[in-house]
């Protein structure tokens, strides 16, 4: 088993000390109490537990490769950083699907964020290397049914930036490429944005044009701004070159990590539940009790 903490697992070993101190200066307030029932620690226990399932799901403890911080990003994609941009306005979901699953799998040691856009942007995959739990992320994408002359091709550019400042910080050296799926805000009356903020920090990808009615120009102009190829559906470029020229095809799995973190979570959620209605039920009953008794 590995770990790859989302904070410095330090910090976590506080953070762990500290909720088992305060857990115990709680019991043994409780034990002083006149009467201490069965329930009452069965419920400290539960909570507690919790709170230590949830630390050790922030630690992100998994099977498989732990992609370094500090390596190159010519070592098989290792240290890679990818953003994928997905116009919610296309009528193209699936092609667009399709063409994010394959570049993950082009990809299988990156690391991978979804911001998604329209009229405003929204970051809906943090950038994480849990890739199996990306996938149906990205199938519930939903189509976007504002006004479409109010969207800015560029939404997506303000929230790319800062997630290219995090990157950079968290993982040195590492490249970062961009894929932009989109159809360019064609009939739109909005003001449009740019890239050009954040051109310097990518470090290739591609922008792929979706949609019947699509704005060309638009698309190449910001595919010029991010310094990547303009591309159509189905031209995904081939993450690797095989020594006789023939293209190859990288395995999916090769440094796949399986995260584990959800299993902690879920318990640490199922116990959370118990408890608040466990809570719930007794302030009802102390408001019961409160109710019946004579003035």
């Amino acid at each position: 088993m590995t770990w790859d903490p989302v904070v410095p697992g330090a910090i976590l070993l506080v953070v762990a000390a500290a909720v088992i101190v305060l857990r115990l200066i709680t019991m043994r307030s409780l034990a002083s109490g006149p009467r201490l029932r069965w329930s009452t620690v069965w419920r400290w226990s539960g909570l507690t537990l919790a709170l230590l399932l949830m630390l050790i799901a922030a630690a992100r403890p998994g099977f498989g490769h732990h992609t370094p911080q500090h390596t190159t990003a010519a070592q098989s994609g290792e240290n890679t950083s990818v953003f994928f941009l997905v116009d919610r306005t296309t009528d193209a979901g699936d092609a667009i699907r399709d063409d994010i699953q394959t570049l993950i799998e082009q990809h299988p040691q990156a690391r991978f964020a979804v911001i998604s856009f329209a009229a405003r942007p929204s970051l809906d995959w943090p950038l994480s290397q849990d890739a199996w739990s990306l996938v149906p992320e990205i199938a519930a994408l939903t189509r976007y049914d504002g006004p479409r002359d109010q969207v800015n091709a560029a939404a997506a550019a303000n929230v790319l930036r800062y997630q290219l400042i995090a990157a950079d910080q968290q993982y040195p050296g590492s490249q970062n490429l961009v894929y932009y799926f989109g159809a360019g805000a064609p009939g739109s009356r909005a003001p449009q944005g740019d890239f050009d903020p954040v051109a310097g920090s990518v470090d290739g990808g591609a922008v792929f044009g979706y949609g019947a009615t699509l704005n060309e120009p638009g698309l190449r102009r910001i595919a010029e701004q991010l310094g990547v190829p303009y591309l159509h559906p189905g031209e995904l470029p081939v993450a690797q070159t095989a020594p006789d020229g023939a293209a190859a095809r990288p395995d999916a799995d090769a440094g796949r990590r399986t995260e584990l973190y959800w299993v902690f979570t879920i318990v640490a959620a199922v116990l959370l539940l118990f408890e608040s209605y466990s809570s719930i039920r007794e302030l009802h009953r102390t408001r019961t009790a409160r109710r019946e008794v004579p003035s």
